[in-house]
């Protein structure tokens, strides 16, 4: 009945309404474009991305290291996204992934809120206005990683995405093979887009793998046979080759974080310190009853679906299974994506978040955010409607949710004194302003004036016959030289630190940079995990240990005052352990057939390998010496 008088409606009283809709999107993604533009930067970890950009660039494959085949980047398709703009533009680096953050982040609330707007209104008949969408771009962390050279507006972006096309996909009375094959695709791109978004692209898949398809006149195993070809050879051709070249199942950067560990505690305090200081639960709540009251007012939304398509479900049911006929439904999207933003939300205070503020947990905001992005205020046949109340309320969750932003918008959650805090969360952002002393720090010589940077530039100028260098209690660079004979034109430099990003991209590609967490250093990587260390640098493998592997001089007085010879000397004894040379070989080892294949047999084994960075506990360990 609501849907046959809407449809009813003359062209000329819609008009207005579509005007007001379109000029929504228009205004906050320009909103959010200027917000993103005023917080602009690009963050260390942006910085750690370019440099593997710079050495596909060169020819040398995508590592950090030259020689050394580590997947530093956790997004894959975000790498190679910014190398393809690269090598199309030549333009410089930093700016290429300015650009490309600023638009896939706008892209992102635009997709979100058509999706949206097809959700409430199929028909174009009622006025929605911005909700869940101004929530978003209000929160500061997201006008933070609208730029940071991070893989944050790709991930959102590619759940907008998702999200619209699902929405298109349920609404449609028949659909076509090629839309849902390019619907299967793009879910099928999950794993590249960030590891933990396969929750949302499987569930995606097992949706519409399930769900009737009217129109589709290919036997029903051999559509579902090729969607999932289509949704699988991206991710699965990748997955044979990661594995073979990396000799891991998942990116470095999962073996250095134990992304599967657990760590409640941290997460949650994680979770608290993004809802907190916004009341974020405030604007979340009222706009789920906000929604609740609209489809109650309008009987739209999933009954308003089953409604519009009645004709074809009743036809649909003689044939298949109720259920998998409501799969194919507004509602069920719904479902999937909230439900998939729980259950990233879980995952992410399970592992105990992360020490960027707000960051991680961006995602699971904008899967909560995306049925309410926009809501229905009026409908063109309100004046038959006698349900005022509904309208009243949604029109004072509305008010109530822009005075919010408004509010959370201009505030601080995490004051800095370039300090990090107990909780070990900092403002990444404001941290490296305020350390650099840049507003937008965005190219990599804008961190040169970040501390002992150019100290480290100068020392390496200066000794050139290459070298190890470490920081010494004093925050001061020590080199400890190369063995003799020095090669003609030196040994080549090793800078090890905990800023990677900034280091590298501030570095020749022939100078090394290794970690002390392992996002660069395999060795770093597969040591065991600190329990009450800060979150994302719970590993922090001794500068002795780098001594020995990179075949620098270990005695004294060569080497320096605080390392201890006898720990060295242990050390070089632990490293000699078979399983630890294999796994370090998996990624050191020349690239051959016999490698490829071994090291896809084991990268399980070399994901799980685990050494300790107590010499004598690791000797004891692997029964060496």
């Amino acid at each position: 009945m609501v849907v046959s008088e809407e449809l009813a409606v003359a062209p000329a009283t819609q008009r207005p309404f579509r005007t007001i809709f379109v000029s929504g999107i228009v205004l906050t993604a320009a909103l959010f474009a200027i917000g993103g533009w005023e917080r602009r930067w690009i963050a260390d970890d942006g910085l750690t991305v370019l440099r593997t950009v710079r050495n596909l660039l060169a020819g040398n494959g995508p590592v950090f290291n030259v020689g050394e085949r580590v997947e530093v980047n956790t997004s894959t398709a975000w790498t190679y996204l910014i190398w393809f703009f690269s090598w199309l533009t030549q333009a410089r680096l930093e700016y290429v992934v300015l650009g490309i953050a600023l638009t896939l982040s706008v892209a992102a609330i635009v997709f979100a809120m058509l999706g949206a707007a097809r959700l409430w209104d199929g028909g174009g008949t009622q006025l929605l206005l911005p909700a869940g969408a101004l929530v978003y771009i209000a929160v500061p962390p997201a006008r933070d990683y609208a730029t940071s050279g991070l893989e944050s507006s790709l991930v959102i972006c590619w759940l907008a995405v998702l999200w619209w096309w699902l929405i298109r996909w349920s609404r449609a009375e028949t659909v076509c093979s090629a839309s849902v094959f390019g619907l299967a695709f793009v879910a099928g791109l999950a794993p590249l887009i960030r590891p933990e978004m396969t929750l949302v692209g499987a569930l995606a898949l097992l949706m519409i793998c399930c769900a009737p398809q009217p129109g589709i006149r290919l036997r029903p195993w051999m559509f579902r046979a090729l969607m999932v070809t289509m949704a699988g050879v991206v991710p699965v051709a990748y997955q044979i080759w990661r594995m073979g070249y990396y000799g891991l199942p998942y990116p470095n950067t999962a073996v250095a974080k134990d992304a599967g560990g657990a760590k409640w505690r941290q997460g949650l305090v994680y979770l608290w310190n993004l809802v907190g200081p916004y009341w974020l639960w405030v604007p979340l709540v009222v706009l789920g009853v906000a929604a609740v009251v609209a489809v109650r007012s309008r009987r739209i939304g999933g009954h308003a679906a089953i409604a519009s398509d009645r004709n074809a479900k009743e036809a649909l049911r003689e044939r298949i299974h109720r259920l998998s006929g409501r799969l194919r439904t507004p509602v069920a999207v719904v479902a999937l994506m909230l439900g998939s933003g729980v259950l990233l939300a879980v995952y992410e205070i399970r592992v105990g978040g992360d020490f960027m503020h707000g960051r991680m947990l961006l995602p699971q905001l904008f899967c909560l955010l995306l049925p309410v992005m926009v809501l229905p205020l009026k409908s063109s046949a309100a004046q038959a409607d006698p349900r005022r109340t509904g309208r009243a309320f949604v029109s004072a969750a509305l008010a109530g949710t822009a005075g919010w932003a408004l509010f959370a918008a201009n505030t601080t959650a995490i004051e800095t004194d370039t300090k990090i805090s107990t909780s070990g969360i900092a403002d990444e952002r404001l941290y490296y302003v305020q350390t650099t002393g840049h507003d937008h720090p965005l190219r990599a010589e804008d961190y040169l004036d970040y501390p002992r940077m150019r100290a480290m530039v100068g020392d390496i100028a200066r000794s050139p016959n290459g070298g190890l260098l470490i920081n010494s209690p004093s925050w001061s660079w020590t080199i400890v030289p190369p063995p003799a004979p020095i090669p003609d034109g030196g040994a080549g430099h090793t800078v090890f630190f905990v800023n990677l990003g900034m280091i590298g991209m501030n570095m020749p590609l022939d100078v090394r940079v290794l970690d002390p967490m392992g996002l660069s250093y395999p060795l770093a990587a597969h040591t065991f995990r600190f329990p009450n260390a800060r979150i994302g640098h719970d590993k922090n493998l001794d500068s002795d240990w780098v001594v020995v592997d990179a075949g620098m001089v270990d005695e004294h007085p060569w080497m320096p005052w605080f390392l201890d010879e006898g720990w060295v000397t242990r050390i070089r004894t632990a490293l000699s352990c078979p399983e630890t040379r294999d796994m370090l070989a998996s990624t050191r080892a020349p690239l051959t057939f016999d490698r490829f294949r071994r090291n896809i047999q084991q990268s399980v084994e070399y994901a799980r390998y685990r050494i300790d960075r107590v010499p004598e506990y690791e000797i004891e360990r692997c029964y060496v010496g």
